[in-house]
């Protein structure tokens, strides 16, 4: 087992982690979890051995070999299954032994021997149905690393880590650079894995589908919990609940102890008593309190209404420069209420579409229509790398607002958690889950009737990503979301559309229907693959992912496809039904608001002395204590209709 004993590790004086203690079973998938800028990666690169601690002290197993994620991508001419191949440097290095000329036989007997023993003749297969399942086809496989891009020659490195097997796997937010298809085949993969996980990620589904425990890091100091994510959150608020309970009972033992402390400190007969509870008060132990931790919350403004359909596309194709199109006849309508995830594996086109619907591709032929006055807002992650880093929040968005208030720009920080401090703090400095929430701000300024989302939770943390779900069921207006985090799409999307061999059409089922389907498509290519495995030597064949774990997938009950389609729709009708009875809400509140305002005018205009001292002022006093009066009933009026319409909207609420 891996002990961690004591751990203290500072940078420039700062403490990150302090007395950090933990077992690692062996066997066990554990995940790291905790917020952002906690100190995770720092714990896996003293783990590795990258950094030292200060104090403290690591123990592995010597016989245990160790892997981690790399943020380096592979380049050059070696194809995609060389680099993989490459990365079991024992077989590498036998086999070039073997290259030798000059070699004895009886150590050529040798080397077969030891290449028989670790499989080696097994591997091209092996390291085929790891890159297949991370989205590599055969054709692909053949490729130099250096025909792809940043992401994609990420996914090689992943792929060159898990083909060597370590006993110890750190990977570090793994999912980052891979697709649904390919962080559903990842969880498969890992819930067979044969050896010791730590992982640290911020994808829920992920960590309630492969880890067995969970390591909490918070606080500099780390906690132990057994079980998924979902467990460790309720275990988590109940031991909370606890600690704030003991403290509440410790309180009231202190103050009473300190009561008769004060009534009788000076009374003879009841110092000796008094002295010992002094005593007993020094030598209990204090309970920290458990203060909320501060909590993000995004806040999407609602945009003014808008004839639906706002955007529709008949019979039009898309593709770059003279390239064949990427997408063909694409016919689609997007509603004011809309919430579309989009289905399919990475090069099949998501993205491209997303840039058509933002205006920042045409559409070659067909017909594209959209109101005059619709706004759209786009969030895109290479949009990171655009914001100037000497430039600050407030700047920035300051110069995409400029008819705007000081007021109104912060106003807009704030409702994606930039205070004070942080709005004006230069954009190098923040953490890649700040920069994604600033770009929330950016692109949500001007109140757009659609947001466009591409991979949205890249860098943000469980939380972040809670309160992305909650802004996204809160705003008025249509989102479409291209993601890997298939917790977000439940949670938000009611229609999923697939995006594959160059059509886009409507998904009829749900996201358990869509594993299901992938799974249903593995299975099938690994048949495939053994089949060709049979009919002739050479490597796999294999063009899909392999299946680890295909069995344990259960085939969930319920409602069939015909019947999620209708409830959908019927989610979809009653939000519109609502949406009516909402703008009422929201007039009402405006205004109360308005006259709220006019009764603070007045009664800072009553307020003011120099009114009084100038007898034409003065002399429309009554007129204006009447008028404030009539205000106050039509404010009193104005404040019921508002909760009567709050009511009615409550109890409409599906």
């Amino acid at each position: 087992m891996l002990s961690i004993s004591n751990l203290t590790y500072r940078i420039s004086g700062r403490p990150i982690l302090s007395g950090c203690s933990a077992t690692l079973y062996p066997n066990h998938r554990i995940g790291l979890v905790g917020r952002n800028g906690a100190g995770k990666s720092t714990l896996l690169r003293l783990i590795t051995g990258e950094i030292a601690a200060d104090t403290g002290d690591i123990q592995i197993p010597a016989r245990w070999s160790m892997g981690m994620t790399t943020q380096d991508a592979p380049g050059g001419d070696r194809s995609l299954l060389d680099t993989v191949l490459a990365a079991d440097r024992a077989r590498a290095s036998l086999l070039d032994l073997l290259e030798r000329p000059d070699l004895p036989p009886e150590e050529i007997a040798e080397i077969h021997a030891r290449l028989e023993d670790i499989s080696a003749a097994s591997a091209p297969a092996r390291a085929a149905r790891i890159l297949a399942g991370l989205g590599f086809g055969e054709t692909a496989q053949a490729q130099p690393c250096s025909a792809f891009s940043g992401g994609w020659r990420m996914r090689v490195a992943l792929a060159a880590l898990l083909f060597t097997e370590p006993d110890l796997l750190l990977l570090d937010e793994p999912t980052n650079h891979l697709d649904l298809e390919a962080t559903l085949w990842l969880e498969a993969y890992l819930k067979s894995y044969r050896g010791t996980i730590l992982i640290v990620s911020h994808d829920r589904a992920l960590l309630n589908s492969v880890v067995t425990d969970i390591l909490h890091l918070e606080g500099q100091s780390l906690t132990a919990y057994k079980g998924n994510y979902d467990f460790f959150e309720k275990t988590r608020a109940e031991r909370m609940a606890l600690i704030a309970k003991q403290k509440e009972k410790q309180d009231a033992q202190r103050a009473h102890i300190m009561s008769f402390v004060d009534r009788f400190r000076f009374k003879a007969s009841k110092a000796r008593q008094a002295q010992s509870r002094l005593k007993m008060l020094s030598r209990m132990q204090p309970i920290a309190s458990v203060a909320d931790a501060w909590t993000v919350t995004f806040d999407f403004p609602d945009p003014q209404p808008l004839a639906s359909p706002l955007l529709t596309i008949d019979n039009g194709d898309v593709g770059y420069g003279d390239d064949p199109a990427v997408l063909k006849r694409v016919n689609l309508r997007i509603d004011s209420d809309d919430r579309i995830a989009l289905l399919g594996a990475n090069g099949n086109g998501k993205s491209t579409l997303l840039k058509v619907l933002a205006g920042r591709l045409r559409v070659r032929d067909g017909l594209l229509q959209k109101s005059g006055k619709l706004k759209i807002g786009y969030f895109a992650q290479h949009q990171t790398d655009e914001l100037s880093v000497e430039s600050t929040p407030l700047d920035t968005l300051k110069a995409l607002m400029p008819k705007a208030t000081e007021t109104v720009v912060r106003a807009q920080l704030g409702r994606f958690g930039f205070g004070e401090d942080k709005a004006e703090t230069k954009i190098g400095n923040l953490s890649g889950g700040e920069k994604a929430r600033l770009l929330f701000a950016l692109i949500s300024r001007e109140a757009p009737h659609i947001i466009l989302m591409d991979e949205p939770t890249n860098h943000l943390d469980v939380d972040s990503r809670q309160a992305l779900v909650q802004a996204i069921n809160g705003y008025e207006g249509a989102v479409i979301l291209v993601t890997h985090d298939p917790h977000l799409v439940e949670l938000t999307a009611d229609r999923l559309w697939i995006v594959r061999r160059g059509q886009v059409e409507r998904f009829e089922g749900d996201m358990n229907d869509y594993r299901r389907e992938l799974l249903a498509e593995r299975r099938h290519a690994q048949r495939e693959s053994r089949v060709a495995q049979k009919v002739g030597p050479g490597p796999s064949r294999a063009t899909g992912p392999a299946t680890p774990g295909d069995d344990q997938v259960q085939q969930d009950g319920g409602q069939n496809a015909e019947e999620r389609k209708q409830a959908r729709q019927a989610a979809a009708n009653a939000r519109a039904a609502l949406a009516p009875l909402k703008r009422q809400v929201a007039e009402a509140e405006r205004l109360v608001d308005r006259i709220q305002a006019e009764i603070d005018k007045g009664r800072a205009l009553l307020a003011d002395p120099a009114v009084y001292s100038d007898p034409a002022r003065s002399a429309k006093v009554p007129t204006w204590q009447k008028k404030l009066g009539a205000l106050e009933k039509k404010l009193q009026e104005a404040e019921e209709a508002w909760l009567n319409l709050s009511a009615e909207l409550e109890a409409a609420a599906p």
